[in-house]
């Protein structure tokens, strides 16, 4: 993220802003809605996010720790909407383009399928700290910082998802992970 953007925004830049919203908004909403499993309440934490960038970057002390400080912002707004929402039933297959599943694909999909199932039943709190250390690649110090609690807490909320998943899709069953480390 380019620091001087971050500069002229604290200043009350709005086109520095906006560049920063723009470049933000996509993997702010990829966080979003994988700790909330729901595109309108995804849509709405990033919203909420957005306006809080514009009201509360002004206080923002490190102009590069910016975007470690947007995930903070998304997460908790991520978590409050979350909180605030019923828990979907249904849960959609992301990324089908409407052609027909090859059979070799089926396996793919169903895994894929199961994986979602599982990581449906974890909580919010436990999802995002998934999303972070998994998803984004963050370490547990800055998955805490990001979530705002302890470092121990957070090791011990990816421990029980992580277990919790692992119990939901079965020790045996073969997952395809991204990247191939185990989730």
């Amino acid at each position: 993220m380019d620091v001087e953007l971050v500069r002229r925004a604290q200043r009350g830049d709005q086109g520095a802003y906006d560049a920063l919203a723009r470049a933000s908004a996509s993997r702010l909403f990829a966080v979003a809605h994988r700790i909330i499993r729901d595109t309108d309440g995804a849509e709405d934490a990033v919203q909420q996010t957005l306006v809080a960038m514009w009201t509360e970057i002004p206080r923002l002390r490190d102009p590069e720790r910016f975007e470690a400080w947007t995930y903070r912002l998304v997460v908790r707004f991520s978590l409050a909407e979350a909180r605030r929402r019923t828990p979907a039933r249904i849960v959609g297959l992301d990324n089908l383009d409407g052609e027909p599943a090859h059979p070799d694909d089926s396996a793919r999909l169903a895994a894929r399928d199961l994986l979602a199932r599982a990581f449906e039943r974890l909580s919010p709190d436990h999802r995002a700290v998934v999303v972070l250390h998994h998803y984004l690649g963050l370490p547990l110090g800055e998955v805490a910082d990001a979530v705002g609690i302890p470092y121990g807490t957070a090791g011990s909320r990816l421990h029980y998802a992580v277990r919790e998943l692992r119990a939901a899709i079965g020790e045996d069953d073969a997952l395809p992970v991204p990247g191939g480390q185990p989730a």
